[in-house]
C-alpha cells in the first residue's frame, strides 16, 4: 500500500469478489434475485443461526429488530455510551425513550454489574428496559451468559449489535447463534470484518421474529396470502399489511457478501495475527494493550489502545494529531454518546458515564486490517514511539 497514509481500516477486495459482482451485472437481476438469500444462508450457517435477513445497513438492521421486539412510545432501551450513535438511536426511531449503561474498564464493553445495579433501582421505580442493546465493541462479545441471567429475571429483550463481531466466538460458539439473545444485527460497511460495501444482516431463532422483520424491510408488503386480510384478486396482487421501509439489499452487495464469507476465517485470523505483533510491539510504550476475556474471541474489528496519560508530556489531542499527520490514519472509536449534542438536549451530561468518559480521554484506535503489512505495522509503532516521547 501506499506509504503516504496507512488508514484506520480497509476492505480487502480480491479478483474473486470483482467476478461475483460482474456476474451479477450480466445476470437478469440486479435486486432481489438469488443472491440475497445465498448471503443469507452464508452468515445464518456460520453463526450456527436459524433465520438471516440482509438489510442495506447495520442501522436499519437495529431498526427493524427494535420494531421486531414491539419497542415502542413509553419503553425503555438501554446499551453502552461507547458505541456508534446508532445503537442508541434505533430506540429513538421507534419512540422509546434511551438510557445508558457504564463500560467495564477493561474490556470497554457494557458492564455486566453496572447493568444489574441499574436494573435494581430501575425496578424499584417502575422503569425497566424493554429492549438492551449489547454492543461488542472492537469484535469483543459482551459477558453475554450474565446479560441473559438478567433478561430473564427482569424480563427485557436482548439485541446484540455485533457491527464490530462477526467471525467471533463466544463460550467457544459462533456470534450470532442466539444462545443468549432474541436478535443479532452485523455490519458490512467496507472498513468492518467483511464487506458488502454498505449492509447489514439480522439474525435470528425466533421465526415470528423473522416474518416480522422481514415485512418491515420491505414496505410491509407481502405476496403470502397466509398473511392477507383477504384473499387475492390475481397473480399481480400484493397487500401492505405492516409499516415498513425500503431496507432491502441489492444483488451486487450480496454477492460480494457470498464471496467476501469465504474468507471471513482467514480474514479473523489475520487480524488477530496483526494484534499479537502489536502486543509484543507496544509491550514496553505507555499505552494499554486490548484487554481479552478468556471466553471470548474477538472479530478484532478495531485495535484500540489506552494512553498512560498521567506519564505523557503531550495531551491526548496531540498525540492524535501528531500521529495524523505523520501519516498514521488512527482513529477514535467512540465519542460517548450521551455528550453528542442532541443526547444533551434530551438530559445526558458530562460526568454521567465516568469510565466511558475516561476511555474516551485515552483511547486511540490504531491501523487494523487484513492487508496491512508488517512494514506498515512497523512504521505505526515507529512514529507512535517518536510521538510518545
Amino acid at each position: 500500500m501506499s506509504s503516504s497514509v496507512i488508514p484506520y481500516g480497509k476492505q480487502d477486495i480480491s479478483q474473486d469478489d470483482i467476478d461475483a459482482v460482474v456476474a451479477v451485472l450480466k445476470s437478469d437481476f440486479l435486486t432481489q434475485g438469488p443472491q440475497v438469500p445465498a448471503f443469507e444462508k452464508a452468515v445464518a450457517d456460520y453463526c450456527g443461526a436459524k433465520h438471516a435477513l440482509a438489510v442495506n445497513s447495520a442501522t436499519s438492521a437495529l431498526h427493524i429488530a427494535c420494531l421486531a421486539l414491539g419497542l415502542g412510545e413509553g419503553d425503555w432501551l438501554w446499551t453502552t455510551p461507547i458505541t456508534f450513535v446508532a445503537s442508541a438511536n434505533c430506540g429513538l426511531y421507534c419512540g422509546a425513550q434511551v438510557d445508558f449503561i457504564d463500560i467495564n474498564p477493561r474490556t470497554y464493553n457494557l458492564c455486566a454489574d453496572a447493568l444489574e445495579q441499574k436494573l435494581i433501582v430501575a425496578q424499584a421505580n417502575d422503569c425497566q428496559p424493554k429492549v438492551v442493546v449489547a454492543v461488542h465493541l472492537c469484535g469483543q462479545p459482551c459477558e453475554m451468559e450474565k446479560i441473559h441471567r438478567l433478561s430473564q429475571r427482569y424480563g427485557f429483550r436482548i439485541i446484540e449489535d455485533a457491527s464490530h463481531a462477526i467471525g467471533g466466538r463466544y463460550q467457544d460458539k459462533p456470534i450470532g447463534n442466539g444462545r443468549y439473545s432474541d436478535i443479532t444485527i452485523f455490519s458490512f460497511h467496507p472498513v468492518k470484518i467483511v464487506t458488502t460495501a454498505e449492509g447489514g444482516m439480522v439474525v435470528t431463532n425466533d421465526k415470528a421474529l423473522a416474518e416480522k422483520m422481514e415485512l418491515l424491510r420491505s414496505h410491509g408488503i407481502t405476496r403470502d396470502p397466509a398473511l392477507m386480510t383477504h384473499k387475492p384478486d390475481g397473480g399481480w396482487y400484493y397487500q401492505q399489511v405492516e409499516l415498513g421501509f425500503n431496507y432491502r439489499m441489492t444483488e451486487l452487495q450480496a454477492a460480494l457478501g457470498v464471496s467476501q464469507m469465504q474468507r471471513l476465517d482467514q480474514f479473523v485470523a489475520k487480524r488477530h495475527q496483526l494484534a499479537t505483533r502489536y502486543d509484543q510491539l507496544l509491550s514496553e510504550l505507555p499505552v494499554i494493550t486490548p484487554y481479552q476475556l478468556a471466553n471470548g474471541y474477538s472479530g478484532l474489528h478495531l485495535y484500540v489502545v489506552r494512553l498512560k496519560t498521567e506519564q505523557l508530556k503531550r495531551s491526548h489531542r496531540e498525540i492524535f494529531d501528531e500521529l495524523r499527520e505523520a501519516g498514521i490514519g488512527v482513529n477514535l472509536h467512540y465519542i460517548p454518546v450521551h455528550t453528542q449534542p442532541y443526547y444533551k438536549q434530551l438530559g445526558f451530561k458530562q460526568g454521567d458515564y465516568p469510565q466511558a468518559e475516561s476511555y474516551y480521554s485515552e483511547a486511540i484506535s490504531l491501523p487494523m486490517f487484513p492487508l496491512l503489512s508488517e512494514a506498515d505495522q512497523d512504521r505505526v509503532i515507529e512514529v507512535l514511539t517518536k510521538v510518545l516521547q
